[in-house]
């Protein structure tokens, strides 16, 4: 009995080893994917911000909850199976959805830098490509359904991004990966969000009833510091769109085989990197981004007329109102 009894929890041990090691190669890919992904999760928690603009305060949370949570159904309702039927039966497709998500971050990215150059002509634009709310009590509602389908997006391209750093031929991993990172990119991009669209009422609180100096004066400065940081926070969520959609498509062209704009990028990094040794590295990186960027920004550049021309119009027949009834 006692034999039996050793040997049983040796076999335990055993078990706990290899599932506490499964448990750390899950968490280490879900890292890894996670910050392949960082840039789409940047541009998420950049653009979610502005779909609480304009609303009571005691709405804002409320707001944030719900697109949190559309989040949430769109990550594991939707995109995780759909990811893990791609990886099963048809895994030449990752590639290309990637890349055709990377030229949506570009065409984002580039229409956001329009809009900064030439917000007259930027307005015009994004009024025949996404029409505004027709009814005023519906907005809560629009402005929610709007931020989800943006999410969707941004959810796609990032669990996407994921799926192609996980190894492939466990299912089970995949899945479990791919649920971490859903998981945890929704907790840290709607967690800040939240946080931020809250800082200026904590700020407004501590000006006016802070027990201390001190107090007071932090809650000035988040007053007077948020909007520069917001504004801060788009330009990064800009730059990370661009340089992550340039970097996804010149990553992809090479996977098809046209592997030449990758290996010049990469070779005037080393350049580039060459010149500071101490700092290769930092310098190596941020040459490819801002390469990246440059080529995500131009191909922005070129894809806003084609959805102002060819992509508005067929959106147009599927957003006729219907007429109102007498």
């Amino acid at each position: 009995m006692s034999v039996g009894l050793l040997a049983l929890l040796d076999d335990v041990a055993a078990l706990a080893k290899v599932a506490a090691t499964s448990l750390d190669d899950i968490a280490g890919q879900a890292m890894k994917a996670g910050a392949k992904a960082a840039g789409a999760m940047i541009d998420d928690a950049a653009v979610t911000p502005k779909y609480v603009q304009g609303f009571k305060p005691e709405r804002e949370l409320p707001i944030v909850g719900k697109i949190a949570w559309g989040s949430i159904k769109n990550k594991l309702i939707f995109l995780l199976p759909a990811a893990l039927l791609l990886s099963a039966f048809l895994p030449w497709m990752i590639n290309p959805l990637l890349m055709l998500g990377g030229a949506y971050l570009c065409y984002e990215g580039a229409e956001k830098v329009y809009e900064a150059l030439f917000p007259h002509k930027a307005h015009e634009h994004e009024k025949k490509v996404v029409p505004s709310a027709a009814n005023a009590e519906k907005l809560e509602a629009e402005k929610v359904a709007g931020a989800i389908k943006t999410d969707f997006i941004l959810s796609a391209e990032i669990m996407t991004i994921a799926l192609a750093q996980i190894p492939a031929g466990n299912v089970v991993n995949q899945a479990l990966v791919l649920l971490v990172v859903a998981l945890g990119m929704t907790i840290l991009v709607y967690g800040g969000v939240a946080l931020i669209v809250k800082a200026d009422d904590a700020g407004l609180y501590l000006a006016k009833d802070g027990k201390t100096g001190l107090g007071r004066a932090i809650g000035r400065g988040l007053v007077a510091g948020m909007p520069v940081f917001l504004k801060w926070l788009a330009i990064v969520g800009t730059a990370a769109m661009l340089w992550v959609g340039g970097g996804i498509i010149v990553h992809g062209l090479a996977g098809m085989g046209f592997a030449g704009p990758e290996h010049w990028i990469e070779d005037v990094a080393h350049l580039v990197g060459g010149v500071i040794p101490a700092i290769a590295g930092a310098l190596n990186w941020l040459s490819i981004a801002v390469i990246s960027g440059i080529l995500g920004l131009v191909i922005g550049f070129i894809l806003i007329p084609v959805a102002e021309f060819a992509i508005a119009p067929v959106l147009g027949l599927f957003r006729r109102e219907k007429p109102a009834a007498h």
